[in-house]
């Protein structure tokens, strides 16, 4: 789990790399459904992994301190639409991001490896494991990551 661990810490690193050296406006550039990169805008997409990664952290916690706790979905396409995210701050964002993922892997790193099989239970998906949910965390940065980069290619901003 140390492993997964040290990825999820510094998936912070990873989005401020993804998002240097983008303006303002590519960030808002909303690419054309037939362009094959998805529908959101590279700012979505980091107010998005901001989003999921508070709510996939305090859902982390409550494994770890309560006994299998009911675990609530959300529609992360809602938030994305109805959540303003172009008039949010995609370097604040990235840097609530990065704090949340380095103060929390301080706590993963002192479990016992037994806590990471406490559960919770998902309104959606049934039982789900502390543990595969920090795998889960780090593969979903990586998923939104992949379409970052496949955006910035088609602005012709890949990175250097």
């Amino acid at each position: 789990m140390k492993n997964v661990i040290n990825q999820y810490e510094q998936g912070g690193n990873k989005l401020r790399l993804a998002i240097r050296g983008l303006t303002p406006e590519d960030l808002l550039w909303v690419p054309p459904a037939d362009a094959g990169v998805g529908l959101w805008s590279i700012q979505q997409i980091v107010i998005h992994l901001q989003d999921s990664d508070l709510i996939g952290a305090a859902r982390m916690k409550q494994m770890i301190a309560e006994t299998n706790p009911q675990i609530v979905g959300y529609d992360e396409s809602k938030f994305a639409s109805e959540l303003l995210c172009d008039e949010q701050s995609a370097d604040d964002a990235m840097l609530l991001f990065d704090v949340n993922r380095r103060q929390f892997a301080r706590v993963l790193r002192k479990l016992a490896p037994e806590t990471f099989d406490r559960t919770g239970r998902h309104s959606e998906r049934g039982e789900i494991k502390l543990g595969e949910s920090l795998k889960a965390m780090v593969r979903h940065l990586d998923h939104h990551l992949k379409f970052v980069h496949e955006k910035r290619a088609k602005m012709g901003k890949e990175m250097w």
